[in-house]
C-alpha cells in the first residue's frame, strides 16, 4: 500500500507565503542597511542607498497585504484553546525528545501560534511607525518626538519579527516532512498523525 497524502495548503495559499518570504527579505535587507553602517553594503542589492530607501516601505507594505490575505484564512485555526495551554505544559518534555505526554494537535500547535500571533502583532507595529516617519509623504504630519519614538519601535518590533521568523524557519526544518507543506502543497498521513494528530481525524475521519 503507498504512502497516502492529505492536503495541507492549496497552490494560492502556497503562492502567497513564497510571495510573503520574497518581500520579507527585500524589506529585511533593505531596513538592515540603515540599521546600522556595518550593513550599509546590503543597499548594492537595490540599485544604491537611494533606491534602498525608496524601496523599502512598498517592499514592507507589499509584505503586509500579502499577509494579511494569509491572515484572513489562518487566524481561526490559530486561536487558543485549553488544549493548547496543555501542549505548552508540556512543550519542555517534547524539546528533550519525550512526546508521550503531548495532547493531541490540531492544524497548528500552540507554539505555531505563538509565532503566528507574534508576527501579526510585529508586522501591525512595523506598518503603523512606518507610516509616521515615512518621508517625504506622511512624516511632516507627525511631531518630531512621534517620529522619535516610532523609529525605536519599528527597530525592535523588526528584530522581534526576524528572531521570529528564523524560529518559524528552524521549526519547519526540524520536523521532517513539513517543508513539503510549503512547496507540494500536501502531508504524508502519517506526518500528520504524528504532528497533528487532531488535524489528522478531522482530515481522515479516522479515529
Amino acid at each position: 500500500m503507498g504512502t497516502r497524502f492529505l492536503q495541507r495548503y492549496t497552490a494560492g495559499e502556497r503562492s502567497n507565503h513564497w510571495l510573503i518570504v520574497l518581500f520579507f527579505l527585500g524589506a529585511g535587507l533593505s531596513g538592515l542597511a540603515f540599521f546600522h553602517p556595518a550593513f550599509y553594503f546590503l543597499t548594492a542589492l537595490f540599485g544604491g542607498g537611494t533606491w534602498a530607501r525608496i524601496l523599502h516601505p512598498f517592499l514592507g507594505l507589499l509584505m503586509a497585504v500579502c499577509f494579511v490575505l494569509m491572515f484572513l484564512k489562518m487566524w481561526r485555526h490559530n486561536v487558543m484553546t485549553d488544549i493548547d495551554r496543555q501542549w505548552m505544559q508540556h512543550s519542555g518534555e517534547m524539546l528533550r525528545g519525550d512526546k508521550s505526554h503531548m495532547p493531541d494537535a490540531g492544524r497548528y500547535n500552540a507554539g505555531q501560534k505563538y509565532v503566528f500571533w507574534l508576527m501579526v502583532v510585529s508586522l501591525f507595529v512595523l506598518v503603523l511607525t512606518g507610516f509616521i516617519f515615512w518621508q517625504p509623504w506622511f512624516a511632516d504630519s507627525f511631531p518630531i518626538l512621534a517620529r522619535r519614538i516610532a523609529v525605536v519601535l519599528h527597530a525592535l518590533s523588526a528584530t522581534v519579527l526576524i528572531l521570529t521568523v528564523i524560529v518559524h524557519v528552524y521549526a519547519a526544518i526540524w520536523v521532517r516532512g513539513t517543508l513539503r507543506a510549503m512547496t507540494r502543497g500536501t502531508v504524508t498521513e502519517g506526518w500528520a498523525r504524528q504532528n497533528h494528530a487532531q488535524w489528522h481525524r478531522e482530515m481522515t475521519g479516522k479515529q
